[in-house]
């Protein structure tokens, strides 16, 4: 069974703190503050590796950590970075974040990546920054800190893994049209076959070959109707035809023969076309080829009258063949055209994104390879606002002044002076002081609590 879905969770690494040290050696009365800096916590990097084909191996571990950041030590030596924790996930994986069950964290929300070639790459969960030493804040007025930051957690939240496959030819029809006996015959796949609808429950690939090349031939499980809005299984299948480059769609000939009219198959056709174009306008336009199974239950007059007439319906664009998975009648042929109209791939336009879109950040130098993938991020929460919640109680709101206030001890009389400085370069005790913010006055950042007094000498 191929698992094309799972849901993990990942915890990039925390930044090491800062040390608090001053040099202490013999006939150096005034040894100045040395405390090293924390190293930076491990990410979380998914790479593409072409040896795995589905999820599966995300059944048996959902919860996924990088390394932790090393704390900084005195005589200025710093903590070690955390170590990187890759997963391998196989091409033509989607990651997607979510938020999660309730309450769960979910800093990922809304992020997606997409790796679709061996070696490509994405950091999906940055560490955290380490904090800096206190040698960091000596000055002129400041010479002896004693205080330094704290390291700042990794990011952390819930990842949804789909993966669609990196076919080139798609077999698509309704249940029991003959796909998988073709796939069988065509392919070295060996998928399930047997006379009743729903026969394959998830995709079969099989490769087809000829003296230079090999094309992926994706057996797609049965489509019904309304399968474009999840009748079914119909998200799930329809996904795997999103990559496909040619469609095969295989209709059983037996139907349209049995009529005289040809109504059933006509039906049967509009069907599953009508579920492709409403699932993804691009599916509408890629190439066709029609393959009318099972012609070893017809006579070959009754099988050229019904080529005849598939021809005139559809237009010289899309090959009629007529083909026997029973007989290997037309598999030829079949074969034949698959190899024509799928040409080969170039390697520099398979994504279809251009130049920019195939860069992400990756934490790495400028020097390092450039991941091949899309990622899109939703701008992260900028700025602040404050609000009065009491007589004599405020509160300050935003990504940014919570993760500074993270950095600091605040029962520190020193790291609190110095945080101080920083909400006003920032303009947070500005804003404060306009909506009536009297010294002492309580303050709520990030669910803690303190009082603050703007006035303090730094």
């Amino acid at each position: 069974m191929l698992h094309d879905h799972a849901r993990i969770h990942l915890q990039a690494g925390a930044g090491g703190n800062g040390c608090t040290s001053f040099r202490r050696e013999a006939h150096v009365p005034r040894g100045g503050p040395d405390g090293g800096d924390g190293g930076r916590g491990g990410a979380v990097m998914l790479v593409c590796d072409d040896g795995l084909r589905d999820l599966q191996s995300f059944r048996r571990k959902a919860i996924y950590r990088a390394g932790q950041g090393g704390h900084g030590e005195g005589s200025q030596r710093h903590g070690a970075d955390g170590d990187t924790l890759t997963i391998r996930v196989p091409p033509g994986t989607e990651a997607t974040g979510y938020a999660g069950p309730a309450g769960a964290e979910g800093e990922l929300e809304g992020r997606r990546w997409e790796l679709l070639a061996a070696g490509q790459r994405a950091v999906v969960a940055s560490g955290g920054a380490g904090g800096k030493g206190n040698k960091r804040f000596a000055t002129a007025t400041r010479q002896a800190p004693r205080f330094a930051e704290r390291g700042l957690p990794g990011e952390e939240g819930w990842l949804e893994l789909r993966l669609k496959l990196l076919a080139d030819v798609g077999l698509v029809g309704l249940p029991n049209a003959g796909k998988s006996s073709l796939l069988a015959r065509l392919t070295r796949a060996a998928p399930k076959v047997a006379n009743y609808p729903f026969t394959t429950l998830s995709p079969v690939l099989g490769v087809l070959d000829d003296d230079e090349r090999q094309l992926v031939v994706a057996d797609i499980p049965g489509l019904i109707e309304g399968a474009s809005v999840g009748a079914g299984l119909g998200h799930d299948f329809l996904a795997h035809v999103e990559r496909t480059r040619l469609l095969v769609h295989v209709l059983d000939i037996a139907p349209e023969l049995s009529t005289g009219e040809g109504a059933d198959a006509v039906l049967n056709h509009a069907t599953i076309e009508r579920e492709l174009a409403a699932h993804d306008e691009r599916l509408a336009r890629l190439p066709r080829v029609l393959a009318l199974s099972k012609a070893d239950l017809v006579t070959e007059a009754r099988a050229a009258e019904a080529v005849a007439e598939w021809e005139r319906r559809l237009g010289a664009d899309v090959p009629v063949l007529v083909t026997s998975s029973a007989t290997g009648a037309g598999l030829g042929e079949l074969a034949g055209e698959l190899l024509r109209a799928v040409t080969p791939r170039d390697s520099s336009a398979s994504t279809g994104m251009r130049d920019e879109e195939l860069c992400a950040r990756t934490g790495e130098g400028a020097d390092e390879e450039l991941a091949e993938h899309m990622v899109f991020r939703p701008a992260a929460g900028r700025g602040f606002v404050v609000e009065r919640t009491g007589p004599r109680s405020f509160a300050v709101r935003g990504r940014g002044i919570e993760r500074l206030l993270q950095r600091y001890d605040i029962e520190n009389e020193d790291a609190m002076a110095y945080l101080v400085q920083r909400l006003r370069r920032i303009g947070v005790v500005g804003a404060l002081e306009a909506e009536g913010f009297q010294p002492g006055d309580e303050l709520e950042v990030g669910g803690v609590t303190f009082e603050l007094d703007p006035d303090a000498p730094a």
